[in-house]
């Protein structure tokens, strides 16, 4: 059994905040439900755009909580959302189905994924009608206000959320418009998501990068030059690009542990080879 926690947030900045604490889905299966509202609530009082939040944990609700689903309250004025991770990556999941522009603007999102002023996320999905005849469509915004073709993590979310709006049961799938194509995620009988992300694109104009191809139109344990430090990078897209190292030109045994990834993360997402960025 999960429990549910509201919260009222700005997407602004502001000086007094207090440290009620939110709870975020502790399964990678993406298997749990919305049960019984129960906890806190936290509202920070500035003029402007405010959300309302569910959190879920495993901890039992007690039973004469509310039976009422947070996604069925509707106060005006209030974004609702749902906060969900896959595999780590945590989405703020809206409920668009009655629009087909965003609720909230890239730079909206980025604020309420900012981890210390806003509510904390990769990034904000959004589920809006379908298109050329499929069920649904799933758009990102990134934490930076970017907008990528897809994610895997992001699109199991984004069913497990499709579930609980439809009040699905079962073993069920349906059809997602994304940026990348048509994505057909699967719930399984146990409430855990399957996704087909399809055959991987390998050529190396199509990830996309300027990496010489070395085998068979693509970039395979090629040299990439990254701020003094020469990497051994293949490049893939599924749906969008992706650089995959196993190490540096000099040694195999990479240590992650060691690294300070957020230094060296955007130096491989920005990098000159990859046009339109890319995941490291």
């Amino acid at each position: 059994m999960a429990i549910t926690t509201t919260r009222s947030l700005s997407v602004t900045p502001v000086t007094r905040r207090s440290a009620t604490p939110i709870n975020p889905l502790r399964s990678s299966s993406l298997s749990y439900s919305l049960t019984r509202p129960f906890g806190s609530n936290l509202t920070l009082k500035v003029p402007s755009f405010r959300v309302s939040a569910s959190s879920m944990s495993s901890i039992h609700a007690p039973e004469s909580a509310s039976r009422t689903s947070f996604l069925d309250r509707r106060e005006s004025g209030f974004l609702h959302f749902v906060k969900y991770h896959g595999l780590g990556n945590d989405f703020i999941l809206v409920d668009n189905r009655n629009s087909t522009e965003p609720r909230i603007t890239p730079e909206q999102a980025a604020k309420l994924c900012d981890r210390n002023f806003g509510i904390g996320a990769d990034g904000v999905i959004f589920a809006m009608p379908g298109v050329n005849g499929t069920d649904y469509t799933m758009r990102i915004f990134n934490s930076d206000g970017s907008e990528p073709e897809m994610c895997g993590n992001g699109v199991r979310c984004f069913a497990r959320f499709i579930a609980e709006l439809e009040n699905l049961n079962g073993k069920q799938s349906f059809t997602v418009h994304t940026g990348a194509g048509l994505i057909v995620p699967e719930i399984q009988d146990d409430g855990k998501v399957k996704v087909d992300m399809g055959e991987p694109i390998l050529k190396a104009s199509d990830v996309p990068t300027s990496l010489s191809a070395n085998k068979d139109q693509s970039v395979v344990k090629s040299e990439l030059d990254v701020d003094g430090v020469k990497w051994n990078v293949t490049c893939v897209s599924m749906g969008n690009p992706h650089c995959v190292t196993f190490g540096t030109k000099e040694g195999q045994n990479l240590k992650v542990d060691k690294l300070n990834l957020a230094e060296i993360g955007p130096k491989f997402e920005h990098h000159s080879v990859f046009p339109a960025r890319t995941n490291t």
